[in-house]
């Protein structure tokens, strides 16, 4: 039984696990507690909608760390348990059990939850929402069965998945109620890019379109009726509108809840002994002095170091950029940067779209916010680097591909700006 010296981490995803292993890098050599509701112990996510989803990758691939690591190091790694209340002022969580458990300091890791479809028929049997191993198994099973499917939603997870089924040889459309995918992440002029790539591999891609019914026979998903009155048969339905930040807890608790659980720069709450990292924090980015809340893998390796070594009163802030990356089709992207939507006035392009092999760089007032390699590799670093030196680039350099990336950075700054 932990006492208050201990360290509580409430979930045990990719975030409370690189938490763990940072208080014991660090030296801290007092109790770790690892709270998590699945019955896995902790793993990556990424591979549910990419290489697990594909056959390529193990299952044992997806885990943080083998089996016995969290024994090894000490770390108690509870699965299956959920925390129903935090007690900031008693020091305490809940559990589901009845039991409660003292902290000296807790790290939430809660992560977020599939936002779900707001139409009849939305949880029928044969439609998945991916975000847990057991949900990849099972969408990983209705590919192999299915001949047809529907994919609601064109986000990262539903292209992703859309062309995990292509590539398994199922007839796919996708259904987005934007003109375009990833139209709010990107932007039109890249945004089609990603269009044009899965409807040259078959996909038939609905854009301005608004689900209306998931419709049923015994039971079992077998089509989605739209507004204007046409339906699309399917024998499976796979539906990626958005995710939910997990706050309850944090609100529950009294603590400051934004988008998420509003934290400083060090990933601290409103309450000093609580902090927060991954999917949930709605963080306090010094460099680009605001708040964002970021949904990707490298925030949920990266942000809990930070967390951890604050806890241990280290004076540490957490001041990379968003970076993500998807992987569809022959088609390897990397993004590093943060972009608001409409928060950039010119897209220079250098390389070709038609081909796929690009780099783009979103810019405001003559400044690189971020910038996105397409089947280009060995450049987030200089990317990285032009934006956080928050100088203005000349359009005419960045577009050019002789012009070294790393190079830019001694250019002397363009006239007129």
């Amino acid at each position: 039984m932990a006492t208050n010296s201990a360290f509580v981490i409430v979930g045990a995803g990719l975030a409370g696990a690189k938490a763990a292993q940072t208080l014991r890098e660090e030296g801290f050599d007092g109790p770790v507690v690892l709270l998590g509701e699945e019955g896995e112990r902790p793993y990556e996510r990424p591979p549910l909608s990419k290489g697990y989803l594909l056959g390529k990758d193990e299952r044992e691939t997806v885990y943080v760390h083998p089996s016995q690591w969290y024994a090894e190091r000490d770390v108690d790694l509870r699965l299956g348990t959920t925390v129903t209340a935090i007690d900031p002022a008693g020091h305490e969580v809940a559990l589901a059990d009845g039991s409660r458990l003292g902290y000296a300091k807790l790290l939430l890791t809660t992560g977020s939850s599939p936002r779900r479809l707001p139409a009849p028929g939305a949880d029928l049997d044969g439609v998945h929402y991916l975000r847990r191993l057991s949900d990849s198994d099972r969408i990983k099973e209705a590919l192999r069965s299915a001949s047809r499917i529907v994919v609601i939603g064109a986000g990262w997870i539903g292209l992703e998945t859309a062309a995990a089924a292509r590539t398994a040889g199922v007839e796919v459309t996708v259904l987005e109620t934007a003109e375009l995918p990833l139209l709010r992440v990107l932007g039109r002029e890249v945004a089609q890019v990603f269009a044009d790539l899965h409807t040259d591999h078959g996909v038939d891609l609905r854009c301005g379109v608004k689900v209306a019914e998931i419709t049923a026979n015994g039971g079992h998903a077998n089509g989605v009726l739209l507004a204007d009155g046409s339906r699309i048969d399917a024998d499976a339905v796979i539906v990626g509108v958005g995710i939910t930040p997990n706050t309850r807890l944090a609100t529950d608790a009294g603590l400051d809840v934004d988008n998420g659980i509003r934290v400083d720069a060090h990933l601290r709450t409103s309450h000093p002994d609580i902090h927060a990292a991954g999917d949930v924090a709605n963080a306090f980015h010094p460099l680009l002095g605001k708040h964002i809340r970021v949904e990707h893998w490298a925030n949920a390796l990266n942000q809990p170091r930070t967390a951890a070594k604050a806890m241990l009163g280290q004076d540490v802030t957490y001041e990379r950029l968003p970076y993500f990356f998807t992987d569809q089709y022959d088609l390897g992207m990397e993004y590093t940067g943060f972009v608001e939507p409409d928060g950039y006035d010119q897209v220079v392009f250098r390389g070709r779209t038609d081909t796929r092999e690009f780099i783009a760089f979103w810019l405001a007032e003559g400044r690189v916010l971020a910038g996105m390699h397409v089947n280009v590799w060995d450049v987030t670093e200089p990317i990285r680097a032009l934006v956080t030196s928050g100088r203005p680039a000349d359009p005419a350099w960045l577009a050019d591909p002789d012009m070294s990336l790393s190079d830019l950075l001694d250019r002397p700054a363009p006239t007129g700006r």
